[in-house]
Protein backbone atom coordinates (compact mmCIF):
# COMPACT_ATOMS: atom_id res chain seq x y z
CA UNK A 1 0.00 0.00 0.00
CA UNK A 2 0.80 3.67 -0.69
CA UNK A 3 0.75 6.06 1.78
CA UNK A 4 -0.23 9.34 0.28
CA UNK A 5 0.46 11.75 3.72
CA UNK A 6 -2.46 13.99 4.56
CA UNK A 7 -1.44 17.14 6.58
CA UNK A 8 -4.37 19.29 5.18
CA UNK A 9 -2.27 20.80 2.09
CA UNK A 10 -4.70 19.87 -0.13
CA UNK A 11 -4.31 18.23 -3.92
CA UNK A 12 -4.53 14.77 -1.70
CA UNK A 13 -7.48 13.84 -4.21
CA UNK A 14 -5.90 14.46 -7.36
CA UNK A 15 -3.10 11.78 -6.22
CA UNK A 16 -4.97 9.44 -5.14
CA UNK A 17 -7.40 9.68 -8.29
CA UNK A 18 -4.08 9.25 -10.31
CA UNK A 19 -3.10 6.15 -8.40
CA UNK A 20 -6.17 4.18 -8.75
CA UNK A 21 -6.01 5.29 -12.59
CA UNK A 22 -2.96 3.46 -12.87
CA UNK A 23 -3.93 0.60 -10.56
CA UNK A 24 -1.39 0.89 -7.33
CA UNK A 25 -3.36 0.53 -3.75
CA UNK A 26 -3.21 3.44 -1.93
CA UNK A 27 -4.52 5.66 1.19
CA UNK A 28 -4.89 8.85 2.06
CA UNK A 29 -4.08 8.76 5.32
CA UNK A 30 -2.40 10.63 8.55
CA UNK A 31 -2.44 7.80 10.79
CA UNK A 32 1.45 6.91 12.22
CA UNK A 33 0.43 3.19 11.83
CA UNK A 34 -0.41 2.65 8.71
CA UNK A 35 1.96 5.08 7.02
CA UNK A 36 4.91 2.56 8.79
CA UNK A 37 3.32 -0.29 7.20
CA UNK A 38 3.13 1.57 3.40
CA UNK A 39 5.70 0.23 1.25
CA UNK A 40 5.95 3.81 -0.28
CA UNK A 41 5.30 7.36 0.95
CA UNK A 42 3.65 10.30 -1.19
CA UNK A 43 4.38 14.07 0.10
CA UNK A 44 1.75 15.85 -1.76
CA UNK A 45 1.20 19.47 -1.17
CA UNK A 46 -0.47 22.93 -2.33
CA UNK A 47 -0.34 26.25 -0.21
CA UNK A 48 1.99 27.82 2.30
CA UNK A 49 5.50 26.76 3.80
CA UNK A 50 4.56 28.18 6.70
CA UNK A 51 1.36 26.41 7.33
CA UNK A 52 2.51 23.37 6.05
CA UNK A 53 5.40 22.65 8.73
CA UNK A 54 3.08 23.70 11.34
CA UNK A 55 0.50 21.27 10.24
CA UNK A 56 3.06 18.70 10.13
CA UNK A 57 4.39 19.22 13.63
CA UNK A 58 1.25 19.21 15.03
CA UNK A 59 0.16 15.78 13.59
CA UNK A 60 4.18 14.62 14.53
CA UNK A 61 4.55 13.79 10.90
CA UNK A 62 7.55 15.79 10.85
CA UNK A 63 9.45 13.26 12.92
CA UNK A 64 7.44 10.68 11.40
CA UNK A 65 9.04 11.49 7.82
CA UNK A 66 12.17 11.90 9.14
CA UNK A 67 11.95 8.09 10.57
CA UNK A 68 10.84 6.48 6.98
CA UNK A 69 13.14 8.21 5.50
CA UNK A 70 16.24 6.88 7.66
CA UNK A 71 14.54 3.66 6.89
CA UNK A 72 15.01 3.83 3.28
CA UNK A 73 11.32 3.51 2.17
CA UNK A 74 10.82 5.73 -1.00
CA UNK A 75 9.42 8.66 -0.57
CA UNK A 76 8.00 11.13 -3.51
CA UNK A 77 7.68 14.77 -2.60
CA UNK A 78 5.41 17.28 -4.74
CA UNK A 79 5.45 21.35 -4.79
CA UNK A 80 5.26 22.09 -1.29
CA UNK A 81 6.15 18.64 -0.26
CA UNK A 82 9.44 19.13 -1.90
CA UNK A 83 10.05 22.54 -0.85
CA UNK A 84 9.50 21.83 2.95
CA UNK A 85 12.12 18.69 2.71
CA UNK A 86 14.61 21.30 2.63
CA UNK A 87 16.67 23.41 5.34
CA UNK A 88 14.72 26.72 5.60
CA UNK A 89 12.36 28.55 3.26
CA UNK A 90 11.79 32.37 2.38
CA UNK A 91 8.45 31.54 2.41
CA UNK A 92 7.12 33.00 5.88
CA UNK A 93 10.53 32.74 6.76
CA UNK A 94 9.99 28.88 7.90
CA UNK A 95 12.03 26.29 9.73
CA UNK A 96 12.02 23.15 7.24
CA UNK A 97 12.50 19.37 7.79
CA UNK A 98 15.99 19.93 6.96
CA UNK A 99 16.04 16.18 5.35
CA UNK A 100 17.81 17.87 2.55
CA UNK A 101 20.40 20.34 2.79
CA UNK A 102 19.38 23.85 1.02
CA UNK A 103 16.62 26.52 0.72
CA UNK A 104 13.55 27.43 -0.87
CA UNK A 105 13.73 31.14 -2.57
CA UNK A 106 11.21 33.43 -3.97
CA UNK A 107 11.37 33.98 -7.62
CA UNK A 108 12.56 38.01 -8.22
CA UNK A 109 9.78 40.04 -8.82
CA UNK A 110 12.33 41.36 -11.98
CA UNK A 111 12.11 38.09 -13.46
CA UNK A 112 12.42 38.15 -17.60
CA UNK A 113 12.52 35.79 -20.59
CA UNK A 114 14.90 35.59 -23.18
CA UNK A 115 13.29 37.94 -25.07
CA UNK A 116 13.30 40.84 -22.02
CA UNK A 117 9.42 40.68 -21.26
CA UNK A 118 8.10 40.34 -17.98
CA UNK A 119 7.27 36.75 -16.51
CA UNK A 120 4.47 36.80 -13.93
CA UNK A 121 4.55 35.02 -10.86
CA UNK A 122 3.45 32.93 -9.63
CA UNK A 123 5.28 30.68 -12.49
CA UNK A 124 2.02 28.73 -13.23
CA UNK A 125 1.15 26.16 -16.42
CA UNK A 126 3.30 24.36 -18.78
CA UNK A 127 7.43 23.70 -18.76
CA UNK A 128 9.43 21.41 -19.51
CA UNK A 129 12.64 20.02 -17.47
CA UNK A 130 15.61 18.88 -18.74
CA UNK A 131 16.92 15.79 -16.75
CA UNK A 132 20.55 15.65 -16.21
CA UNK A 133 20.61 12.69 -14.37
CA UNK A 134 19.42 8.93 -15.37
CA UNK A 135 17.50 7.75 -12.65
CA UNK A 136 14.70 4.84 -12.41
CA UNK A 137 11.39 7.55 -11.34
CA UNK A 138 12.21 9.47 -14.68
CA UNK A 139 12.92 6.39 -17.09
CA UNK A 140 11.53 6.80 -20.40
CA UNK A 141 10.46 10.48 -19.82
CA UNK A 142 11.34 11.92 -23.53
CA UNK A 143 12.69 15.37 -23.68
CA UNK A 144 10.81 17.83 -24.14
CA UNK A 145 7.94 16.52 -22.69
CA UNK A 146 6.33 19.85 -19.99
CA UNK A 147 5.00 19.32 -16.65
CA UNK A 148 2.18 21.32 -14.91
CA UNK A 149 3.79 24.29 -12.36
CA UNK A 150 2.23 26.56 -10.02
CA UNK A 151 4.57 28.66 -7.16
CA UNK A 152 6.29 31.64 -6.67
CA UNK A 153 9.40 29.84 -4.53
CA UNK A 154 11.54 27.63 -6.03
CA UNK A 155 14.66 25.17 -4.23
CA UNK A 156 18.16 25.94 -4.29
CA UNK A 157 19.85 22.41 -3.06
CA UNK A 158 23.56 22.98 -1.48
CA UNK A 159 24.44 19.57 -2.61
CA UNK A 160 24.20 19.84 -6.78
CA UNK A 161 24.52 16.40 -6.79
CA UNK A 162 21.38 15.93 -5.74
CA UNK A 163 19.43 17.78 -8.79
CA UNK A 164 18.14 15.59 -11.07
CA UNK A 165 16.42 18.26 -13.52
CA UNK A 166 15.94 22.23 -14.04
CA UNK A 167 13.69 23.96 -15.60
CA UNK A 168 14.09 27.79 -16.55
CA UNK A 169 11.65 30.26 -16.13
CA UNK A 170 13.90 33.54 -15.91
CA UNK A 171 16.07 31.56 -14.01
CA UNK A 172 16.92 28.00 -13.92
CA UNK A 173 15.99 26.29 -10.81
CA UNK A 174 16.05 22.87 -9.76
CA UNK A 175 12.59 21.09 -10.56
CA UNK A 176 13.60 17.51 -9.64
CA UNK A 177 15.88 16.30 -6.83
CA UNK A 178 16.80 12.87 -5.57
CA UNK A 179 18.85 11.15 -2.81
CA UNK A 180 18.94 7.74 -2.03
CA UNK A 181 15.24 7.12 -1.56
CA UNK A 182 14.10 10.16 -2.03
CA UNK A 183 12.48 11.59 -4.84
CA UNK A 184 11.01 15.22 -5.34
CA UNK A 185 9.54 17.06 -7.94
CA UNK A 186 8.26 20.72 -8.00
CA UNK A 187 5.86 20.04 -10.86
CA UNK A 188 2.86 18.24 -10.53
CA UNK A 189 2.45 14.58 -12.08
CA UNK A 190 -0.45 14.05 -10.79
CA UNK A 191 -1.78 16.70 -13.09
CA UNK A 192 0.84 16.63 -16.17
CA UNK A 193 -1.22 13.62 -18.61
CA UNK A 194 0.96 10.99 -19.77
CA UNK A 195 4.44 11.84 -18.70
CA UNK A 196 2.86 12.63 -14.89
CA UNK A 197 1.60 9.35 -14.74
CA UNK A 198 4.60 7.80 -15.86
CA UNK A 199 6.79 9.12 -13.52
CA UNK A 200 4.05 8.05 -10.82
CA UNK A 201 4.20 4.71 -12.47
CA UNK A 202 7.66 4.55 -12.43
CA UNK A 203 7.78 5.76 -8.79
CA UNK A 204 4.82 2.94 -7.64
CA UNK A 205 7.58 0.11 -8.67
CA UNK A 206 10.56 2.02 -7.63
CA UNK A 207 12.15 0.01 -4.92
CA UNK A 208 14.62 2.84 -3.62
CA UNK A 209 17.79 1.78 -5.15
CA UNK A 210 19.55 3.86 -7.53
CA UNK A 211 22.65 2.34 -9.49
CA UNK A 212 26.26 3.29 -9.08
Amino acid sequence: MIAILDYRAGNLTSVERALNFLGFPCRITHSHDEIRDADRIIFPGVGAAGKSMADLRELGLDELLRERRSSGIPILGICVGMQVLFDHSEENDTVCLGILPGAVRRFPNDLTDTKGERLKIPHMGWNSVAFDKAHPVFADVREGNEFYFVHAYFPDPRDSDHIVGRTLYGIRFASAVAHDSLVAVQFHPEKSGPPGLRILANFCRWDGRVSR
